[in-house]
């Protein structure tokens, strides 16, 4: 073996082989957007239930015995792929759902001050204002610190991943105002809006931002007291835009709402001609009551 000069170097060379193709792909998945990141690392904890129906590599994997004969068809692969979509877009949102709430340092709380929920347009996120933990000072609509850094880091998250915003505002039953004529309609509304200016202001842009809508106490939490303080609250529903062609398609239907509608009209030189029948032997036309009979016919009547 030592007159061959022995193969340790062999070895050697393989490991530094496997070593860079490591590092490679290492580089190659950091370079990726979050989906990928995601998808990639819920496959390595659980390979048997990852979001991917079908391995992706050259020869594709077939779950059922006969597939390996017959190609899928067009709407097999369609179907398949939209749930592969769906079930990566529903992990990227929970992933921002839990990055939330570390984010406000919320897990270790016994009475949540915001709660999400992973919906299958993007996430709703309500913030309660509740008498230990206030947004709002005094039952009005200026925000308190707790509300400003909520405000704050809703418009961080929203910035981040450009979702699209919808701002409901709402309030519990018998509450008292200062003012007769404020009701709880006027309060819901303008914490809504105070909301918007909030995200407008920390960098959200005002395009983001679809639908501001105050509902008073006509929409209580489910299974709650209407006039529990839970009901005391602001829900921003967060929407993700899907693919370039839905925005252009929702641009494009914006823009067509705001055009006046065009009405047709004649032009002003126009002539209304009226051919009169007539009678087979008749040798002119069917004479027309003057004005004076048509007047004499209607004074009768």
């Amino acid at each position: 073996m030592a007159a061959g000069g022995g193969g340790a170097w062999k070895v050697a060379f393989a490991d530094f082989m496997t070593a860079m193709m490591a590092l490679f792909l290492v580089l190659w998945i950091s370079a990726q957007d979050k989906k990928i990141l995601i998808a990639t690392s819920r496959y390595f904890q659980s390979p048997f239930q990852s979001p991917m129906e079908d391995h992706s590599g050259v020869m594709p994997f077939n779950k059922e015995s006969n597939s390996s004969s017959s190609p899928k068809s067009e709407s097999d692969g369609a179907n398949s792929k939209n749930s592969s979509d769906k079930q990566v877009e529903l992990s990227f949102l929970n992933s921002v759902a839990a990055e939330f709430f570390r984010l406000l340092n919320l897990e270790n709380q016994d009475q949540k001050p915001i709660d999400i929920q992973v919906t299958s347009d993007g996430l709703r996120v309500t913030l309660y204002d509740r008498s230990k933990q206030p947004i709002f000072k005094d039952d009005g609509v200026e925000f308190t610190e707790w509300g400003m850094h909520l405000m704050q880091s809703m418009a961080w998250l929203i910035d981040r991943h450009h979702f699209h915003v919808t701002i409901d505002g709402h309030t519990k039953q018998g509450l008292a105002l200062p003012k007769p004529e404020y009701s709880a309609w006027e309060l819901s509304s303008d914490r809504a809006n105070a909301a918007r200016r909030k995200l407008v202001y920390y960098a959200v842009e005002p395009e983001l931002i679809e639908r501001v809508t105050g509902y008073a106490d006509t929409k209580p939490l489910p299974k709650e007291d209407p006039k529990a303080e839970s009901n005391q609250r602001i829900t921003l529903s967060l929407a993700l835009v899907r693919s370039e062609k839905d925005k252009a398609a929702k641009d494009k239907a914006k823009t067509a709402a705001k055009e006046p509608p065009v009405k047709s009209r004649a032009p002003a030189n126009a002539e209304t001609k009226f051919s009169l029948p007539t009678e087979s032997g008749a040798g002119s036309s069917p004479a027309l009551e003057s004005e004076s009979d048509v007047a004499r016919s209607a004074g009768a009547h």
